[in-house]
């Protein structure tokens, strides 16, 4: 607020000096009565709407709530910060939070307690919901107000009412079609069920839209991070959300299994087309945002474009060298800027189908991902000293590599051949004069898989030559310095 000099006199400070002196005698509830009624006020001006709600937001920090009429007014106050509409029952013991999709009930007792929150979704009953019951009755406001947002961004459709009815429908259709698939009766291939649906589920462990969340999938971990109990285990996740998309895209708008599913050859169920009775083109899309973000082989992003017959991403993508990708998402490398530009989303509009097709490719990138990250170490060489041991990797296709080690205390080379024709069926080659045994391939393979960490593997193969009395001795574990 800028304030005019008349006759040497700030008119600010004259305000000012007169709004103290009028309210200097009145009671301190009076005067806080008056700042909620003005704050209650609207305000029309746009141009002033972000500064005007930033400060009704630093008011509301300020003031203590402790009475149902502060509550309330937080609520309507944290409703306007998030673009939601707000009122309140007859009674004013129930406080409504609004959108277009969805709208909160927040249940109050006289004295301010919140007694209840429930959680509407367009068409659905409300629910209770204890997370946001539990924000708001330890007065975590900007939590609350954060879990709104995670809300609002499941509904992140740009059109008119109609318009985002039919996008959600079309995504909640998407989501019991996927979940149904999960659930398919298969044979346990690992012991652990919930390993098991992860790596060798039709398209990893499901777990449904809940609390402000969107559906998510698991669909890769690492064995390796399974074997050494580590807490810091991240698997890879894969959100499923709609959104708006500058081109019309046909989604369905009923399922596409048919009842009872008819499973093909590979142990999917064979999907109804997509037609004028099961779907409806909207300008909308499906998409699949992985979490974190899986650095990709340009191969197989052009064959998720030739699944999804659309780009992998609208925007022009970062091409950097794979290595360098893969550092970076391991945070071993300050290039990490340039990961920001790889794509993040998979825009699907093939709806169920697509997605399945989709998680092979996922898989099988992720498999890759991991055995090259096998390599990369945040340990480092101490001043002065030497790896043991350096070995070379060459790509050999866009699913194979080889390894190239010399051999532990010998003058032999190793050159191990390790071919990912998909995330589940992985072979290695041990080539090297140093050895005549013939079962060590199926060997090298079983613990390959097993661990899918190629140093281990390089490892038991020097342990392995060094039982069977060849030209190799291991006397301590060796370690290697990387060359891509």
């Amino acid at each position: 607020m800028e304030g005019k000099m008349s006759g040497g006199v700030d008119t600010n400070e004259t305000i000012l000096s007169k709004l103290r002196s009028k309210y200097a005698d009145k009671p301190w509830n009076e005067t806080l009565q008056l700042v909620r009624r003005c704050m209650d006020k609207s305000k029309t001006d746009s141009r002033t709407s972000e500064l005007y709600l930033r400060c009704l937001g630093r008011l509301h920090e300020e003031l203590n709530v402790s009475s149902l009429t502060a509550m309330v007014s937080r609520l309507e106050m944290i409703a306007k910060q998030r673009g939601l509409g707000s009122h309140r029952s007859p009674t004013e013991t129930t406080c409504y939070l609004t959108s277009d999709m969805f709208y909160l009930e927040v249940l109050l007792l006289p004295g301010g307690d919140v007694e209840d929150v429930k959680v509407a979704h367009h068409g659905e009953a409300p629910v209770s919901w204890e997370p946001l019951l539990t924000l708001l009755r330890s007065k975590r406001f900007d939590d609350f107000s954060m879990k709104l947002d995670c809300l609002s961004s499941l509904y992140n459709i740009i059109g008119d009412n109609e318009t985002k009815i039919k996008v959600y429908t079309a995504l909640q259709h998407l989501e019991r079609d996927l979940l149904k698939i999960s659930q398919l009766p298969r044979p346990l291939i690992d012991h652990d069920l919930h390993v098991d649906t992860i790596l060798n589920g039709r398209i990893g462990k499901v777990t449904l839209q809940r609390e402000g969340n969107p559906l998510s999938i698991k669909y890769y971990i690492s064995p390796y991070d399974l074997l050494t109990d580590n807490d810091d285990a991240e698997c890879k996740v894969a959100l499923v959300v709609a959104g708006a998309s500058d081109s019309t895209h046909r989604l369905q708008m009923t399922s596409l299994i048919q009842k009872p599913p008819i499973i093909n050859s590979e142990g999917l169920p064979v999907f109804l087309p997509l037609d004028n009775v099961t779907s409806e083109v909207l300008p909308a899309c499906f998409f699949l945002k992985l979490q974190p973000p899986l650095p990709m082989l340009s191969s197989f992003i052009h064959k998720m474009d030739q699944i999804t017959e659309m780009n992998l991403c609208e925007t022009d993508l970062q091409w950097l060298p794979f290595p360098w990708l893969l550092k970076a998402s391991l945070g071993e490398t300050s290039c990490s800027d340039y990961l920001e530009k790889m794509p993040i989303s998979l825009c699907l509009f093939q709806t169920t189908r697509c997605m399945v097709m989709c998680w092979q490719l996922l898989r099988h990138q992720a498999a890759i991902n991991t055995l090259l990250s096998s390599f990369i170490t945040p340990h480092r060489p101490s001043e002065g000293s030497e790896p043991d041991l350096h070995c070379e990797v060459l790509p050999e296709s866009d699913s194979s590599f080889s390894v190239s080690f010399p051999l532990h205390e010998s003058d032999c080379l190793g050159v191990l051949l390790v071919n990912v024709k998909d995330s589940h069926q992985i072979t290695c080659r041990l080539f090297t004069p140093c050895s005549k045994d013939l079962s060590i391939d199926e060997y090298i393979m079983r613990v390959l898989k097993r661990c899918m960490c190629i140093p281990l593997v390089m490892r038991a193969i020097c342990r392995r030559l060094a039982q069977n009395g060849s030209s190799v001795l291991v006397s301590k574990q060796p370690s290697w310095n990387l060359t891509f």
